[in-house]
């Protein structure tokens, strides 16, 4: 693709949700794809419904789209503040007669449908108000009737068009119905004002879910009843959930914030959604780790597959936890501070003490939840034993008592690293006729609060040795 055809694609929500898994990954696809080719990326906020629009949910599907790495580079532009353009394209297609003006109450058109359906018929609008001559029908308007404004499909025939995942995709016209334009009130309908902006914003490439393969023709028609060269159509497909149905909440989150919430490094979210439904060619078909540039370098809407894709939270997981063990500390630290914001956590450590603790770690990390939960022992003197792990391990009385005379063979011992902390505590097993487990297995539970940690005496060389003694002190006082 030459400089002179450099894309400009779109991501265009309608603000009556939260950003969603399947707008996420159109958005992230028009955001690859824009950033392949140097291209542009534009925003616009799809708010003319104007009853369940808000500005919170505006405000998320931003939120969202920052935390995903996604920048735009025009807009955000919001169609509730674009009417004049919708309307004077609406008076252009009734000006050259692809269009007319429909009387029809919403009464009328619920009880033809209604009748419709009753015999059979395809509840289709029957198209009465065509025939009214535009002198008589302007001049009814004139006079105050309301009335909406309907697109007039042409009779027979089909409309058709190229798209870069599905091929050739063609419509019979009579299948198609005269579709409002403008309602009564003068409000759009999608299908004007996505025409309307698209071509007014010089899109070049409509890449979107394919549930919206049945709305193309109604804009294919209106592209050439306006004379314009249609757009490249890119229809990406669905996203289901394990049991091959449209995912919904009942699979888990559907919200992109959700999974924020739920410790996912941005990243990881990203590779993952990156990879529901596109593929990065053969070469690359056992590599499943790819960074942003990867991404962007490799993706093309050849890649894009028409089967829809499957989401999988154990793979999310998966990717996750890669993520976070691939991360640099210092990289990783704002993202867990963040969670330790969520949590009111103010960690009681030095700043080297805090990046060398998340390095022994972020191996053993599901989710960056873990550094405000299941880790604060290793931050903060204040944190809770599992019951369990007391249960199985410090039941008696003898094994607590062993471990605070532990802590005074530590608080005795001249040097106090991994190697010598590892040394005494065998030593003092042998001398007390136990075996070393007891001690271990203990231990760990009297410095961190649970059964599992990585190596007991990298922990103990994480804490240092003040907190080892204090906990090892205080272990004859910690009861199930």
């Amino acid at each position: 693709m030459t400089s002179a055809t450099t894309p400009r694609v779109r991501f265009a929500p309608s603000p009556t949700g939260y950003l969603h898994v399947g707008g996420a990954r159109t958005a992230l696809f028009n955001w690859l794809f824009a950033r392949h080719f140097g291209g542009t990326l534009i925003l616009r906020i799809e708010d003319t419904d104007f009853e369940r629009s808000s500005q919170e949910m505006v405000e998320g599907i931003l939120t969202g789209m920052r935390w995903l790495g996604l920048n735009w580079d025009e807009g955000p532009f919001y169609q509730s503040q674009r009417l004049d353009l919708y309307r004077a394209t609406a008076e252009k297609l009734l000006a050259s007669g692809h269009a007319y003006h429909c009387f029809c109450t919403k009464a009328e058109l619920e009880q033809r449908r209604a009748e419709a359906a009753a015999a059979g018929r395809p509840p289709m609008y029957d198209r009465r108000c065509r025939s009214i001559e535009r002198s008589v029908a302007t001049g009814r308007k004139a006079a105050g009737e309301a009335c909406a404004v309907r697109f007039a499909v042409p009779d027979g025939g089909t409309t058709s068009f190229e798209d870069a995942v599905f091929g050739r995709v063609e419509f019979a016209n009579a299948e198609i119905e005269d579709f409002v334009l403008l309602r009564s009130d003068g409000i759009p309908t999608y299908h004007l004002s996505v025409v309307a902006d698209d071509l007014d914003m010089r899109l070049t490439h409509i890449i979107r879910g394919a549930d919206h393969i049945s709305n193309t023709p109604k804009q294919v028609l209106q592209y050439r009843a306006l004379g314009a060269e249609l757009p490249v159509f890119a229809h990406v497909p669905l996203i289901l959930g394990p049991d091959k149905t449209r995912l919904s909440k009942r699979h888990g989150a559907t919200s992109v914030i959700a999974y924020k919430d739920m410790g996912i490094v941005p990243e990881a979210f990203r590779n993952f959604l990156a990879l529901l439904g596109w593929t990065p060619g053969s070469e690359h078909k056992d590599k499943e780790i790819f960074s942003s540039d990867d991404l962007i370098q490799l993706f093309s809407l050849d890649g894009i597959s028409k089967s829809n894709a499957v989401f999988n939270n154990d793979k999310l997981a998966w990717y996750n936890t890669e993520y976070i063990r691939a991360y640099d500390a210092k990289n990783l630290l704002p993202l867990i501070e963040e969670e330790w914001k969520v949590f009111n956590f103010t960690p009681e450590r030095g700043p080297e003490e805090i990046l060398s603790t998340i390095e022994l770690l972020k191996p053993r990390a599901r989710n960056l939840k873990d550094f405000a939960t299941t880790f604060r022992a290793y931050f903060s003197d204040s944190f809770e034993f599992e019951p369990a792990a007391v249960a199985k391990f410090l039941k008696d009385d003898a094994t607590r008592s062993l471990l605070v005379e532990l802590g005074k063979r530590y608080e005795q011992a001249p040097e106090f690293t991994e190697y010598w902390a590892e040394q005494i505590l065998r030593s003092f097993a042998d001398e007390s006729g136990v075996k070393a487990g007891v001690l271990i297995n203990g231990a760990r539970v009297a410095l961190t609060g649970q059964a599992v940690a990585p190596s007991l005496f990298a922990v103990m060389g994480a804490l240092g040795k003040a907190r080892v003694v204090n906990r090892l002190s205080g272990a004859g006082k910690i009861s199930a």
